[in-house]
């Protein structure tokens, strides 16, 4: 495998993790509208949100190139 193959890969995913982001956002807006919620399935798609955020943010890091100073 390329490089090139190597990086359209790691941007596919990044687009379907920022994808699932948004729509972890969606649900627990809607979710929260609606009183009374469940108060632990927020918490657990919250922490499933800021997994994905930390899985964007390392496949991020592996796209841009490091910049020497």
């Amino acid at each position: 495998m390329n490089e090139s193959a190597d990086r359209e890969t790691l941007e596919r995913q990044l687009e379907e993790l920022k994808s699932s982001h948004r729509d972890l956002d969606d649900v627990i807006a809607r979710i929260t509208e609606e009183a009374p919620f469940d108060q632990l399935q927020i918490q657990r798609l919250k922490k499933r949100k800021l997994r994905i955020k930390d899985q964007m943010a390392k496949i991020e890091s592996l796209l841009l190139p490091d910049i020497i100073a």
